[in-house]
């Protein structure tokens, strides 16, 4: 005890119940930890099945279209060769069926005399060619001399 009166002490008091009572609210927190931790461990189970389950439905499908993917290509293949038979087979009747072609179209081939415009009537008369000259020549000019600016005929050049 201390002597002098109004002096207090400076460390508190350790007491068992105050560390029990730490102690249990250590241990209430770690196990809501543990229940929080335990149902995500559920969820992520949960979740891991619905996946799996997914991924076995994804690898079926996938089988599926290969197989139909191999039908369709052999299908393709097989049309591919009746086509490449089939245009052999229209080129080789098309050159046996060449002479009788021409032959009727040559029988049958519609002649068109020359035609020839009929100028009897005024607005149809053909017109004559467009007689292109120079000004010079239409209005009878002779080059152009320069002055260098004189009036004066004396200074003209003799043409």
């Amino acid at each position: 005890m201390s002597l002098i009166p109004g002096i207090s002490r400076t460390k508190p008091k350790h007491r068992a119940a105050d560390k029990v009572a730490e102690l249990k609210q250590q241990l209430k927190d770690q196990q809501a930890q543990t229940a929080s931790a335990f149902g995500q461990l559920i969820g992520a189970a949960d979740t891991i099945a619905i996946l799996e389950a997914d991924l076995v439905n994804v690898r079926a499908k996938r089988a599926e279209a290969e197989q139909v993917v191999v039908c369709l290509a052999a299908d393709l293949d097989e049309r591919t060769e009746e086509r490449d038979q089939a245009l052999t087979e229209v080129s080789r009747l098309h050159a046996l069926l060449a002479p009788y072609l021409a032959a009727d179209a040559n029988a049958n081939a519609i002649t068109v005399p020359a035609s020839e415009r009929d100028t009897s009537r005024f607005e149809d008369q053909a017109t004559e060619p467009i007689k292109v000259t120079t000004l010079r020549e239409a209005l009878g000019i002779g080059p152009v001399l320069a002055t260098q600016g004189s009036a004066d005929p004396a200074h003209l050049p003799a043409a």
